[in-house]
């Protein structure tokens, strides 16, 4: 019997990613070829040069780990009892999972609009990719992708795409520090791949991890929060990304630009567009790295309770803040500029663990008593790499929390 034909892509995190033909199949579709011109990391790459990496490479290298998680746990008899229908879903939404992605991460989801995950289950039953998945599986194939996509799948599978250690981190955390020659972000993937299991457990079958894995896992976390602290959270990184938000909300706010033609758009055409109609200048001085300056950086440790919830979740209410700020200091509108970003989940832990006795525990942010700590000061860790700053297009220096963001 002739084997099946596979075509290759050479990555350079994971070497040889093998393609299937219907891989092969949704990659060849415009909605998929658009990730190759949305970088993975937004504006990252002002602060690190090589953060220029792309949501078609992460994509691919999702793909890749799932076809590697399912090849282990086929070996060792786990998925018996599960059909090729959902094996094959798993491995699409996989590859699949960030397609309805906005371009520069996830700056505009913090500006209000809607998350890419709905955005990409949607584009799945359009065009030439709905097309290929009615072809594949008929709409039963792209609801089971969707499913999965959105977190709301029923599948023991699901927690390869959506968990606490999906594969999707996996590459993202190993990836991003690769290509920003950072060290923070290094997993022992071949353990945490290799402490996969399927599990029993009182709501159902899951995916979970061995006993073995929790070393490697503590690691993958202690890793994230490296992550969030040194790259994603930078205060130049943030303080492009702040500028940004501010630019395509004005501009949108001013009929140049709609919220279906910002999820349709990559990273070049965005900017093209905001060079053009952005009425702030914010668009332009981003583009000739001309970024906001830090008046006051503050850890959230001691930020404490003083600060309203609605700066971190009411874009519209923060901009009318900011800009009464800017005229108090004598600066135009947009010369302040506020982030305190969130990101409470960073650090939790939600797991079934099987044990080297055979028994099902669950691993949550409470840890697990000598064996998982990290989760157990995961607030703490979440409080100093989460910042309050107060960026300003001139030099300013700021003494304390202005009492405009505390009522």
């Amino acid at each position: 019997m002739a084997s099946p034909h596979f075509d290759v892509i050479r990555d350079p995190l994971w070497d040889n990613i093998r393609l299937e033909p219907i891989a092969v199949a949704c990659i060849d579709t415009p909605a998929f070829q658009r990730l190759r011109y949305v970088r993975q990391l937004g504006h990252a790459f002002l602060v690190y040069p090589g953060a220029t990496h792309s949501r078609f490479e992460h994509a691919l290298g999702a793909y890749h780990l799932a076809r590697r998680a399912l090849a282990m746990l086929e070996e060792r008899g786990e998925l018996a009892d599960i059909g090729e229908d959902e094996k094959l879903a798993v491995r699409l939404a996989a590859l699949l999972h960030d397609l309805g992605h906005y371009p520069f991460s996830h700056a505009l989801e913090e500006a209000g609009f809607p998350h890419h995950e709905p955005l990409g289950a949607a584009r799945l039953r359009t065009g030439t990719l709905g097309d290929v998945l009615r072809t594949e599986g008929g709409d039963a194939l792209i609801d089971s992708i969707a499913a999965l996509i959105q977190g709301r799948s029923s599948s023991p599978l699901a927690g390869l795409v959506s968990s606490s250690l999906d594969l999707d981190k996996l590459d993202y955390l190993s990836r991003d520090a690769r290509n920003c020659g950072v060290p923070y972000g290094t997993l022992d993937v071949d353990r945490l791949l290799a402490s996969l299991t399927i599990v029993d457990t009182p709501d159902g079958r899951e995916v979970g991890v061995h006993e073995k894995g929790v070393s490697a896992l503590e690691s993958m976390l202690f890793a994230k929060y490296q992550m969030y602290r040194n790259v994603y959270w930078h205060h130049a990184v943030r303080s492009a990304t702040c500028m940004f938000k501010r630019a395509v909300r004005a501009t949108v706010n001013a009929g140049a630009l709609t919220s279906d033609a910002l999820a349709e758009a990559t990273d070049d055409t965005l900017a093209t567009l905001l060079a053009e109609h952005d009425p702030t200048g914010l668009a332009t001085a981003l583009r000739e790295r001309r970024l906001h300056k830090r008046a006051l950086d503050l850890p959230a440790s001691e930020v404490g309770e003083t600060i309203a919830k609605w700066v971190s979740d009411d874009p519209a209410r923060l901009e009318a803040a900011e800009d009464a700020l800017a005229a108090e200091l004598d600066l135009p509108a947009g010369g302040v500029l506020v982030d305190f970003p969130t990101r409470s989940s960073m650090l939790g832990v939600d797991l079934a663990l099987l044990t080297r006795d055979g028994r099902v525990e669950r691993l949550t942010d409470e840890g697990r008593v000598g064996q998982l700590g990290l989760p157990r000061i995961a607030g703490e860790l979440y409080a100093s790499a989460r910042r309050l700053r107060i960026f300003t297009s001139q030099p300013i220096a700021l003494t304390r929390i202005p009492e405009a963001l505390t009522q």
